[in-house]
C-alpha cells in the first residue's frame, strides 16, 4: 500500500510565525499535547533583550538556557482555539500531521501523510484558499518506510485521559507493574498513594482502556497490509465452524 508525504509552508496570522520573522535566526517548534503547546525555541548567539521578552510574554518557561551554541527554551502555554485551525483542515481531509510544526523566518513548516493522493491536493487546495502557501516536496512512499511512532501522535494518544489516570499509569509502569514477573502488586500500589485500592484501580484501567482505544486506529494502520496470522486466529474460527 502507498502512501503520500506532504511538505508545506504556509504564512498566515499566528505569534509564534510572527516572533521568527522579526527573528530570522530564530527557529521554533511546536507540539500539540491535550491541554496546550510545548515550545522549543532556539537561536544561535547572545538573545536579546527584546526577544526574551517575547519569548516571556508566550507562557510559562520550563527550561532556558545559554551557552556558546546559542539560545535554547522550552515553554508551555494555554492551547489556543483550534477552531477552523490548520491541523483541523488536516483531518477534515484524511491526512495526518506529523509534529513538530516549525516556525522559521516567518514561515509555517508542515508535513502530513495521507492514504489517497487526492486527499493531499484537496487539501493543499483549502489551504491555498486563503493563505500564502509554498509546497516543498509530495512523494509517494511506502508503508514500510515510515516508523510507525510517526502515525501515533502523543496528543491523539492521550486523548481524554485525565492526570489521575495518567497519574495512576505512570505509578504502575515506573513500579514494574508489567515488568515479567511484576515486581508490585495492585494493592501494593494503591498503599503508595491516598486513595483507596479500589479507586486507584478504577483510574489504572480506564488508563489502559483510553490509551488500547486510543493507539486503535494506529494499530489497525500498521497491520492493515499484513496478510499474516501469527495466532492462527483464522484457523482457529475455521476449526470450530467445521465442528458445526
Amino acid at each position: 500500500m502507498s502512501l503520500y508525504e506532504a511538505s508545506f509552508r504556509v504564512r498566515h496570522e499566528c505569534p509564534y510565525r510572527e516572533i521568527s520573522e522579526r527573528h530570522p535566526d530564530l527557529t521554533i517548534r511546536e507540539w500539540y499535547l491535550s491541554d496546550c503547546q510545548v515550545i522549543e525555541i532556539t537561536a544561535p548567539g547572545d538573545p536579546s533583550d527584546e526577544l526574551l521578552a517575547e519569548i516571556d510574554a508566550i507562557g510559562t518557561v520550563l527550561h532556558e538556557s545559554v551557552d556558546e551554541t546559542g539560545l535554547h527554551v522550552v515553554t508551555q502555554s494555554c492551547l489556543c482555539s483550534l477552531e477552523d485551525s490548520i491541523v483541523e483542515r488536516f483531518e477534515s481531509h484524511n491526512c495526518l500531521y506529523q509534529p513538530p510544526t516549525v516556525h522559521r523566518q516567518g514561515w509555517e513548516h508542515y508535513t502530513v501523510i495521507a492514504f489517497d493522493e487526492g486527499d493531499v491536493r484537496a487539501l493543499l487546495r483549502d489551504l491555498e484558499a486563503d493563505r500564502d502557501i509554498e509546497v516543498l516536496s509530495k512523494t509517494s512512499i511506502a508503508e514500510q518506510e515510515i516508523p510507525h511512532s510517526m502515525l501515533a501522535p502523543v496528543d491523539r494518544l492521550f486523548e481524554d485521559v485525565t492526570e489521575r489516570q495518567l497519574a495512576a499509569l505512570r505509578l504502575a509502569l515506573e513500579s514494574g507493574y508489567y515488568e515479567q514477573p511484576r515486581k508490585t502488586s495492585l494493592r501494593d500500589l494503591a498503599d503508595m498513594t491516598a486513595v483507596a485500592r479500589s479507586t486507584y484501580e478504577e483510574h489504572l484501567r480506564k488508563a489502559e482502556n483510553k490509551l488500547l482505544t486510543n493507539a486503535g486506529q494506529f494499530l489497525r494502520l500498521v497491520t492493515a497490509s499484513s496478510t499474516a496470522d501469527p495466532l492462527a486466529v483464522n484457523t482457529g474460527r475455521s476449526d470450530e465452524q467445521a465442528a458445526d
